[in-house]
């Protein structure tokens, strides 16, 4: 598997210096933070493999992470085992989505022997895809399994807030429309037309979106912490204010005013909902905005402790290092040394 780590994602787009809400975009904007989220989840670095296979056969993955990864049957079954022994069937047109990247296996049965997806040859077909073949001699199947890092500050701070898998079957009353997206990846992967994967890809975004609307409509931790808060008209709002222009020097009294509450109001229902004030909150976002900027651009560190606040270099490095443990040199030798 080679993984391309080329989406450069960053904050959401500065808003105007007085937002209304006269635009279709800012009226989006101002209902729906958590909908932000997830759109910065969309998956331009992603890449797949199709597998066509017959029983018995088992691929063992490695954990990955800061990466989401999510298999497709498209013919027969297969079964998700992690670890520590939790496991999940699939069969056609299901959809799992192992959001946090965690190590796995998955086989034909449960009982079935997983070697190291690593230990397999698999032709490269496309800069973006590559094919999967076992011979077992039994029951067919097939899938498709995606892989993608996850770089944009909201779209990690929620993935890191999801379940181990969320697994989404086509027979569940209200998933109909399963069988005809998988259908269609199916049909892409296998011909490999003119812009096949761009195809793949944006049926993916729609699968991936799915299955964690599903997961934030069905499970009660979906409404506490920052999820919930990102669904409080108030807090929601103060939040996508703060993520989508993390360099205006905010004030509690500034975003109380944006949102339309008080200071004490906002500051009180803050701390209640996201555990932390506002300007503690605006700080470490400050840093993970940062953090992208020395993985993903050439912005000089001079350039960026300005844009964060900071008046020198040497007092943004030191306040960087202690939120982060890390220093921000150390960050983009990193990035370097990953795409190299």
């Amino acid at each position: 598997m080679r993984v391309d780590d080329s989406s450069k994602m960053g904050v959401f787009p500065p808003m105007p210096d007085h937002p209304t809400v006269n635009s279709p975009e800012e009226a989006f904007r101002s209902v729906d933070p958590l909908g932000e989220a997830l759109h910065a989840l969309r998956l331009s670095g992603t890449f797949f493999c199709r597998s066509e296979l017959n029983a018995p056969w088992g691929v063992e993955l490695p954990a990955m992470p800061e990466s989401l990864m999510f298999h497709i049957v498209t013919e027969g079954s297969a079964w998700i085992t992690f670890p520590g022994g939790e496991r999940h069937e699939l069969k056609t047109h299901d959809f799992a989505l192992i959001p946090q990247g965690l190590g796995h296996a998955i086989t034909d049965a449960p009982e079935t022997h997983a070697t190291n997806l690593f230990d397999y040859e698999r032709p490269l077909l496309s800069p973006r895809y590559e094919l999967l073949e076992i011979d077992g001699g039994g029951d067919p199947a097939g899938l498709i399994c995606g892989f993608v890092s996850v770089r944009d500050p909201a779209a990690r701070r929620m993935v890191s807030l999801l379940p181990g898998i969320i697994p989404m079957q086509a027979a569940t009353p209200g998933n109909e429309w399963l069988r005809g997206s998988v259908q269609l990846m199916m049909e892409e992967a296998r011909s490999l037309g003119p812009g096949g994967d761009a195809v793949i890809t944006r049926v993916s975004d729609i699968l991936v979106v799915q299955a964690i609307r599903h997961w934030l409509q069905s499970d009660p931790k979906a409404q506490t912490g920052w999820l919930g808060a990102l669904q409080d008209p108030q807090v929601g709002r103060a939040l996508s204010l703060i993520h989508r222009d993390p360099t205006r020097p905010w004030t509690v009294e500034s975003l109380a005013e944006a949102v339309g509450v008080s200071r004490s109001g906002l500051a009180a229902r803050f701390a209640d909902l996201v555990g932390e004030t506002p300007m503690t909150y605006l700080r470490q976002w400050r840093f993970e905005v940062a953090r992208n900027w020395l993985r993903d651009t050439d912005q000089t560190l001079a350039e960026i402790a300005e844009q964060v606040g900071y008046e020198s270099e040497a007092s943004f490095s030191r306040a960087f290092k202690k939120a982060t443990g890390q220093t921000p040199g150390s960050v983009r030798r990193e990035a370097s040394q990953a795409e190299s």
